[in-house]
């Protein structure tokens, strides 16, 4: 029997694979307008690490200044973020995300990585009918 599998298939294939899920191309630096007013820049869309719902979307922010005092204002600035910036972007992404992850940091910190002397805030939300609904995180 012939295979008519191709050894120069096979390598691009496999280079897909593993390719598929990684960090997504996102503008670096990347200014998003939120309802406090805040500076918020894009860090990067993490797709490669799975969240407690499956297949996740993690879009890192870094936002300077930020406070433990800012809790309420970053929630608010987070759902805007995930309506008006996240849902949007992840059309395509393979696998397709359940469950979009915005972060805030008051510092740029390696994804994965603890800084508790950084600021930092996580929000889940679950994607419906095009829209982000809050999760509990």
């Amino acid at each position: 029997m012939h295979s008519r599998f191709t050894p120069n298939l096979f390598l691009l294939l496999t280079a897909l694979a593993l390719t598929s899920g990684c960090n997504e191309d996102a503008p670096d630096g990347e200014a998003v307008e939120v309802p406090s007013g805040r500076e918020l820049r894009l860090i990067d869309i993490v797709t490669n690490a799975r969240g407690p719902e499956g297949a996740a979307a993690r879009f890192r922010f870094l936002a300077p200044g930020l406070s433990p005092d800012d809790v309420e204002a970053a929630s608010e600035d987070m759902q805007a973020v995930c309506d008006s910036f996240a849902v949007s972007r992840i059309d395509g992404m393979v696998p397709a995300p359940q469950q979009i992850i915005i972060s805030f940091a008051g510092a740029e910190v390696p994804f994965g990585e603890a800084a508790p002397d950084v600021v930092q805030f996580f929000e889940s939300y679950r994607i419906e009918n095009g829209a982000c609904v809050w999760e509990v995180f």
